[in-house]
């Protein structure tokens, strides 16, 4: 037993020894080793952690042929006084001679749409419909329809739109939180009013913030620009960026189109392109879809988005602002400062906390702590972690609804999908406890106003309560789409009250 144990302790002994001398030498003469003996030892003690993404085979046939029947054609016409089609030179001339160039009656444009429930619910782009007066869809078998707009959001340029159809192609939606840089997706969409074209290229970057939503394009001074050649939409205060990035080619018409992996799922709805001079130039961007489902289901279900908020004001960090700010923290969001009775202050976040992560998760950009928010309701708990005065603390903050005034925003002829989207608000039925505090029978609410249309025009707010158009009552869109089909004389008389609880009764007359 003596002699085992003093061979086990002379080989621990002399491996010991052995293993120290290798590791002297190995430092000392490490230069000598070349750059793939250095990765060798590098790497063997350095394993990574398998990469996941969401793509499928490499073969894009099976991706495009699952993900192009859904992909549908959207042509919008405008009348003169949207302006929404106007060419540019127009704009150009007509401002610099002080003086709007003439129209030549109603104006066109173009874009994509993608299908994502059979009996006719399709996502775009906000941009690709407000303003519009008429919605023609043209679906990849070449039938064609009106359509009427559900609802829009300006803060991420998504907007729902539904055409009278049933058993239609539909797209699997993805999951775009798996989606990594440097994987394959298909751009699916109609440039130049080329129907039905796939273009591939790469994941280049997520969580892109390139500030074009509710943005004027300033020409060569903003190089980034929607996908279609119409007017920009009104500057916005709140609007929600965290792109995905690729180099699949998108052109003027793919906004509204659908971004898919190899799998042929939906990871992204196409929306705008670097470019200085209006086409592909390398870079597209698409509205990841995890963030679009949550928009779309709201709007679906209330008429409008149900959005929740942290209220903070904050400042991105980086070597030059830390150096402003005299602080060291050069990654987060510096908070400058918090709303009062917001769910940040209630939580103990106070100014000059630097957010650091949110659910777990580092925060280096806005569109890191905004995507996870705008996915989140009014109510729902958000854990934030914020460094304060070196050392790092976890707050679990209750978003709260918006404290300001709805914004009054987006979308037309006498069919029925026409004179909906003239009408230009969103609707959601009444509750039994809304009709007791109108004393009503029938009614809906009115959920959102899109800027520019009749019940903007006639000051007919958010809140406010309909009761009956053509003395018909009205219970559901349903109901307004009936009592607008056939209208007499062409006048229409929307009855309701005002949020406030005073009665009105107005008379359109439809050109």
């Amino acid at each position: 037993m003596k002699k085992i144990g003093l061979t086990l302790l002379t080989a621990f002994v002399g491996g010991a020894l052995a293993l120290g001398a290798y590791k002297v030498i190995e430092n000392k003469y490490s230069d000598n080793m070349s750059f793939e003996e250095k990765q060798k030892v590098y790497f063997t003690s350095n394993k990574s952690a398998p990469v996941v993404s969401s793509t499928g085979s490499l073969d894009f046939t099976e991706a495009a042929a699952a993900a192009t029947p859904a992909v549908v054609y959207i042509r919008t016409t405008y009348s003169s006084q949207s302006g929404g089609g106007q060419d540019q030179l127009e704009q150009m001339f007509g401002d610099m001679f002080g003086q709007r160039a003439p129209q030549r009656g109603p104006q066109m444009a173009s874009g994509s749409g993608v299908i994502i429930s059979p009996d006719g619910y399709i996502v775009t782009n906000n941009h690709v419909v407000e303003k519009a007066d008429k919605i023609t869809v043209a679906t990849n078998d070449h039938r064609t329809f009106q359509a009427k707009v559900i609802g829009t959001d300006p803060s991420t340029d998504l907007a729902l739109i539904k055409i009278s159809a049933n058993d239609l192609p539909i797209i699997k939606l993805g999951n775009s939180d798996e989606t990594r840089v440097g994987e394959w997706v298909l751009a699916v969409g109609n440039p130049f009013n080329l129907t039905s074209t796939v273009t591939a290229g790469i994941i280049s970057a997520k969580g892109r913030n390139i500030g074009i939503i509710g943005s004027e394009d300033n020409g060569d001074d903003n190089p980034f620009g929607r996908t279609r050649n119409q007017q920009s939409a009104p500057k916005l205060n709140k609007a929600i960026e965290s792109f995905i990035q690729t180099d699949a080619a998108i052109n003027p018409g793919n906004s509204g189109g659908a971004l898919v992996n190899t799998k042929g799922e939906l990871v992204g709805i196409n929306a705008a392109i670097a470019s200085h001079t209006g086409s592909y130039e390398g870079y597209g961007f698409a509205i990841p879809v995890n963030l679009a489902k949550k928009v779309l289901n709201d709007i679906k279900k209330y008429g409008s988005v149900k959005r929740g908020f942290v209220g903070v004001s904050f400042t991105e960090l980086n070597p030059d602002v830390a150096q402003k700010l005299n602080i060291t923290n050069t990654n987060g969001l510096y908070v400058n400062d918090v709303v009062e009775g917001g769910g940040a202050e209630q939580a103990g976040i106070k100014k000059g906390d630097i957010i650091a992560k949110v659910e777990g998760t580092p925060v280096y950009e806005s569109s890191d702590l905004q995507e996870h928010v705008g996915r989140m309701q009014p109510g729902d708990k958000l854990n934030v972690t914020v460094l304060r005065e070196g050392k790092e603390k976890t707050f679990a903050v209750t978003l709260k609804a918006d404290a300001t005034p709805t914004n009054r925003t987006a979308v037309v002829s006498k069919s029925a999908e026409e004179l909906f989207n003239r009408l230009g608000a969103s609707f959601q039925p009444l509750s039994g406890a809304e009709k007791a505090k109108f004393h009503v029978n029938s009614g809906v609410k009115v959920t959102q106003v899109r800027q520019g249309r009749l019940f903007d025009n006639f000051e007919i707010p958010v809140g406010s309560v309909i009761t009956s158009i053509n003395k018909q009552p009205i219970n559901s869109v349903a109901d307004i789409d009936k009592a607008i089909t056939n209208l007499r004389n062409g006048n229409l008389v929307i009855s309701g009250y005002y949020p406030d609880g005073t009665n009105f009764n107005n008379m359109f007359q439809v050109q």
